[in-house]
């Protein structure tokens, strides 16, 4: 077995159409891909990102496993960010709240973490490594 790298990451939404328009705030670029659902209201928004083009999906917390925790916690994805400070403070300004301060890793690593208005948690951080194999700024349109 190996893991040949990041593919999707799914966050949950009560409303994609919201979660879509406010993700295309955040992100600024528009759903690549999107899928009604059988009443007719948008069911799946996905979004590709960043430098490999990962995948952001929302989905309708209508498909979500059973037992899904209603409160944000779980697995903490980070995307790295050349501006942490900054895309921490514009994140809260779109309605986003702190779930993880800004926080020294040492070795250059930073993090921070917020709750998007739905209820997902979405992990910044500036990473040494990723600038190395990428280059600052390489995403940046």
């Amino acid at each position: 077995m190996s893991l040949r790298g990041f593919s999707t990451i799914n966050y949950w939404a009560d409303d994609v159409a919201a979660a879509s328009a406010w993700y295309t705030e955040v992100l600024g670029v528009e759903p690549y891909f999107q899928r009604s659902g059988p009443d007719g209201t948008p069911a799946y928004a996905e979004f590709r990102i960043g430098d490999n083009e990962a995948e952001l999906g929302l989905v309708s917390r209508a498909y979500a496993p059973p037992g899904l925790p209603d409160q944000p916690g779980g697995a903490l994805m980070y995307w790295h960010v050349d501006d942490l400070q900054g895309t921490v403070a514009r994140l809260l300004d779109l309605g986003a709240t702190e779930y993880q301060p800004v926080t020294e890793r040492g070795h250059d690593f930073v993090t921070a973490a917020v709750v998007d208005p739905f209820g997902n948690v979405l992990g910044v951080m500036y990473n040494p490594h990723y600038v190395e194999q990428f280059g600052a700024d390489a995403g940046a349109e």
